[in-house]
C-alpha cells in the first residue's frame, strides 16, 4: 500500500472538486464523484480511498447505488451520513433517469421514424 496523502495535500490538478470544476463532471471516474460525495476522509484514508473501497466491495457504481444503508456503512470510514449523502445522490439520478424526456421525439412506433 502507498502512504497516505490526504486531498487537501495534492496537487490542485489532481483533487477531484477542482477537476470537475476545470473540466466537467463526465470526466471524473466513479471514484471521483464518489468521492466528492463522501467529502473527508478518515485516519489514514482519503475520501478517494473510501469512494474506491465502496466501488470495489459492491462490484461498481451501480451497485453501489442500489445497496442498502447497511451494506455501504459496512465500509469502514463509511458512516451513516456519507451513506444518506450517497442514496440521496443515486435517487435523485434515478429520478432524472425515470422521467420522460420532454420536447424530443419519440422514435417507439415506425410512423414517428
Amino acid at each position: 500500500m502507498t502512504d497516505y496523502i490526504p486531498i487537501t495535500a495534492w496537487h490542485e490538478d489532481d483533487r477531484p472538486r477542482e477537476r470537475l470544476v476545470k473540466l466537467g463532471a463526465e470526466n471524473l471516474s466513479d471514484a471521483e464523484l464518489l468521492a466528492i460525495l463522501i467529502k473527508t476522509g478518515v485516519q489514514g484514508r482519503s475520501a478517494v480511498d473510501l469512494a474506491r473501497q465502496l466501488l470495489d466491495a459492491h462490484k461498481g457504481l451501480e451497485a453501489v447505488a442500489r445497496a442498502g444503508i447497511a451494506e455501504i456503512t459496512a465500509v469502514k470510514g463509511i458512516g451513516k451520513a456519507k451513506t444518506v449523502t450517497i442514496k440521496a445522490a443515486a435517487e435523485i439520478g434515478r429520478r432524472i433517469a425515470n422521467r420522460p424526456l420532454s420536447g424530443l421525439v419519440n422514435f417507439a412506433r415506425p410512423a414517428a421514424v
